[in-house]
């Protein structure tokens, strides 16, 4: 594994990309764990979790809005993120996960970025093939009881079909199916691939997400300390 990389006084903003199932999540801690000041790694999931859980007048506007069936508009996910990345453990940086989704989002984020003063963003996008994603997430098995994951193909339980810790089945989730992973990924090439265009060459990296997740982080790091040598340098 890379060493750790310290970057001091630097502030860093990691934009991190990738459709369903490309292996975000773990990339993501490897990252948080690599960077020394820590870095919070922020999704928009986590966002709406925590303002609705502290029961804040934005966390209670956006649950009404999801209760009623509705879809959470951008203003309101911009004006969630904006409180975030104002809190203490953003102040040497952050990293988003899903956002911005739109480019509306990516614009209302520059003029964010541009108004605190804040370096450029680094825009990691891991690039899958639609059929290995596929497999990926139809392999996908879940603890019945206790909700533990398991891929039939990379990390599969002691006995076939029976969950580790409490011997529950493993059963398959409705959205693992084919048919509705193909939707998610049709839907998310529709919605992203403009935000990803949107980005200047010189700070967006595309990443290869079909291989072992030991050989992607180490092209990662290689990246991110090029982009902090090159930061520090200017």
């Amino acid at each position: 594994m890379p060493s750790l990389i310290a970057y001091n006084q630097f502030s860093l903003i990691i934009l991190l990309f990738g459709p369903p199932g490309c292996g975000k999540g773990t990339q993501s801690r490897l990252i948080v764990d690599w960077l020394r000041p820590k870095i919070p790694s922020i999704s928009t999931g986590d966002l709406f979790r925590a303002e609705m859980a502290a029961g804040t007048s934005l966390g209670l506007e956006a649950q009404a809005i999801v209760t009623a069936g509705g879809l959470v508009p951008d203003s309101l996910v911009n004006r969630m993120l904006c409180a975030r990345i104002g809190q203490p453990d953003c102040a040497h940086g952050f990293m988003l996960d899903g956002y911005p989704r739109t480019v509306e989002q990516a614009e209302y984020f520059d003029r964010l970025v541009a108004a605190r003063r804040l370096p450029a963003s680094v825009v990691i996008h891991l690039d899958v093939p639609a059929d290995v994603l596929v497999g990926r997430m139809m392999s996908r098995r879940q603890c019945s009881k206790c909700g533990r994951m398991y891929n039939v193909l990379s990390m599969r339980p002691k006995a076939e079909g029976i969950c580790d810790d409490d011997g529950a089945p493993l059963i398959m989730r409705k959205d693992d199916r084919e048919d509705i992973i193909r939707e998610r990924l049709r839907t998310y090439e529709e919605v992203t691939r403009p935000v990803l265009n949107y980005y200047p060459s010189e700070r967006y990296f595309q990443i290869s997400g079909d291989r072992s997740s030991a050989y992607i982080f180490e092209e990662i790091t290689q990246v991110l300390e090029s982009v902090i040598a090159k930061d520090r340098a200017a």
